[in-house]
């Protein structure tokens, strides 16, 4: 299998995952420059019209910075689409992408739909999907995606409960295509071990969040380095999709993290008017406990290319 063009230089194979709030210009601009894959969701850029300003000073931004460094090996940007009836928003933020002619579209939740993937395919550029299943892996290539984020047991945000062994292994009985996988990997060793399992690209969330281009609080940042995977809670309480958070941020909403009821996952709403009770409970995977610092992205990317290497030249030795 060869890779998709826009996914062949990367300094590092690593998808940086769009994260709610956190991924916003100056984070994804570090990714980027640093030759990893930059995203956000969309529906970060709020109100809606923001969406064209960032695509816009984003690429100019970019430019820029690869005209200044010809040899830098400088990541595309990809923006997180939710797929979903109530993301009014939708169609609106998909003509923006198309219009910049955006290389990478993640979606997420439900499947693509066809118009959707013939306006970014006519411009050349791909569909990753984001899947937690077997089941929605298939749907999804159904459907006509480029290439697959299988979210396995551990990531943050909206997690899956299957094994990373299982989850690759079982889709690479039917798929050959460009595959990332995210649960739980904050090292280079971790990039590799992904690779083993047969990814292509290590995603990559949670890390980037203590980072000092993240856009969140510093209790947010504290909360990451002082946390371990005991920490983490998984619950479909906040948005009615299963995801991890922070302990910490469930017991200063007043919750009890051990008792939390369950949520109507038809009540599930993306919209641009959706309520933002739960703004202030923190996604974060089971890999807090690797993290103890908070770096620059450009710092925490180059510490991620050492241990991948000394991984690779371990493994060699012991050959």
């Amino acid at each position: 299998m060869t890779l998709p063009p826009v996914l062949q230089h990367l300094s590092l194979p690593v998808i940086a995952s769009p994260m709610f709030i956190a991924s916003g210009p100056a984070l994804v601009a570090a990714q980027c420059k640093a030759g990893i894959v930059g995203s956000f969701p969309a529906l970060n850029a709020r109100p809606a019209e923001l969406l064209d300003t960032w695509l816009t000073e984003l690429q100019r931004e970019l430019a820029d910075y690869q005209a200044a460094h010809p040899d830098a090996r400088v990541g595309p940007i990809a923006v997180n689409q939710i797929v979903h009836q109530s993301n009014d928003r939708l169609a609106h933020d998909v003509e923006v992408c198309v219009r910049h002619q955006v290389p990478i579209i993640i979606s997420s939740l439900r499947a693509p739909p066809r118009e959707m993937l013939d306006a970014v395919h006519a411009y050349g550029g791909i569909v990753l999907h984001d899947v937690v299943s077997i089941r929605h892996a298939q749907k999804a290539l159904e459907a006509g995606v480029d290439g697959l984020i299988l979210v396995a047991a551990g990531a943050g945000g909206h997690a899956g409960a299957l094994s990373p062994f299982a989850l690759v292994g079982e889709v690479r009985k039917f798929f050959d295509g460009p595959l990332a996988l995210s649960g739980s990997i904050a090292t280079g060793d971790a990039i590799l071990a992904a690779q083993a399992m047969g990814a292509d690209f290590a995603y990559i969330g949670s890390r980037w969040l203590a980072t000092r281009e993240s856009n969140v609080s510093d209790d947010y940042r504290e909360a990451i380095v002082t946390s371990n995977a005991a920490d983490v809670v998984y619950t479909n309480l906040f948005t009615g999709v299963h995801g991890n958070y922070l302990k910490k941020s469930i017991v200063a909403a007043g919750l009890d993290p051990e008792n939390l009821p369950e949520s109507d996952k038809s009540k599930m709403s993306f919209g641009s008017g959706s309520a933002k009770a739960w703004r202030d409970i923190w996604g974060a995977g089971q890999g807090v406990g690797l993290m103890d610092d908070v770096p620059s992205v450009a710092e925490m990317v180059e510490r991620l290319k050492r241990e991948y290497a000394a991984a690779r030249a371990r493994l060699s030795l012991g050959a």
